[in-house]
């Protein structure tokens, strides 16, 4: 049996603009590559806050200069990073596994996750997106019943919730064809995030922690190993403090307590270990692995990163 790894992408592994995305996708094709090459099975996943924010941009700048068109909604803008990440990602890796005599098909899965309506997180948006507002612009985002927060001296910005993944819409077809030995990438930008209406599925204004969602796919897909990539090579705690101490190995306990002590809301790490820490410990002899792009196969190998094991 091949060993089935869940790889959260993070900005770094894709960039922000177009010119950068398609650089920087075919450095992480070659990491990818380099997995499945190693005999792993692999799904993808990734985040989309700079691609997500500038499709939202563009979008509603269309719809304010044309009287026929509407302001496109967030969970639609999320489809869109989903297509046009995924785009880039799985031809860069069907490239790259070519290059390297490999025929393997790679395939982006458009994946809905629905939340719950009632979820705290609606009721305090914290994810900031999109372009800077004028006051009266920002007047008008709050009568349609959206968020707005002044950042001082640069204008308006529109404010989104985040709240918890609940399920994965289009997880069945993430196994199979995970099952078929293929290479998927789905959930990118955590999900489109929609709402369970009886059988209709109806988009939420919100995006998803990325993280979150990757270990409940991690979770479905019944993957050995999550990594997540971030832009450090291994997690601190005591972070800027005279005893601040990089993590190596650690114990599924030992991850909890560092969480329950706070270690980790300053620099936005926690999301991240209390999805390892989820995916966990729901089975047997699993483990997560967090650390920079960069250093992903020495973590694989023990040399790198932070582990947590359980």
């Amino acid at each position: 049996m091949k060993k089935r790894v869940v790889v959260a992408l993070g900005h770094r592994a894709l960039g922000t603009t177009l010119p950068e995305q398609k650089v920087a996708v075919k450095n992480t094709a070659k990491s990818i590559a380099d997995l499945i090459e190693e005999g792993y099975q692999v799904v993808i996943t990734h985040s989309n806050a700079p691609q997500v924010g500038m499709i939202h941009t563009a979008m509603n700048e269309f719809g304010k200069t044309h009287d026929d068109y509407t302001a496109a909604p967030m969970s639609v803008c999320s489809a869109m990073s989903q297509g046009y990440i995924g785009y880039d990602l799985q031809n860069g890796i069907r490239e790259e596994l070519l290059n390297r005599g490999i025929y393997r098909t790679v395939s982006t899965v458009l994946t809905q996750v629905i939340v719950d309506p009632y979820d705290e997180a609606f009721y305090t948006p914290t994810k900031v997106l999109g372009r800077y507002m004028t006051a009266e612009e920002a007047n008008e985002e709050r009568k349609k019943g959206n968020y707005v927060v002044e950042e001082p001296g640069k204008g308006f910005r529109r404010v989104v919730s985040a709240p918890n993944p609940v399920k994965i819409v289009e997880l069945d077809a993430v196994k199979a064809l995970l099952d078929a030995d293929q290479v998927v990438i789905a959930c990118g930008g955590g999900g489109i995030p929609v709402l369970e209406q009886d059988n209709h599925l109806k988009g939420a204004s919100a995006v998803i922690e990325k993280d979150l969602t990757a270990g409940k796919l991690a979770e479905g897909v019944n993957a050995d190993e999550l990594i997540i990539l971030t832009s450090v090579e291994q997690v601190c705690i005591n972070l800027g403090q005279p005893n601040e101490e990089k993590l190596g190995e650690i114990s599924l306990q030992q991850a909890k307590t560092y969480m329950e002590e706070g270690h980790f809301g300053i620099y936005n790490m926690y999301p991240k270990f209390r999805a390892a820490v989820e995916f966990i410990e729901k089975a047997d002899g699993r483990s997560a692995l967090i650390t920079s792009f960069d250093k992903m196969r020495e973590g694989l190998k023990g040399k790198a990163g932070t582990v947590i094991k359980g």
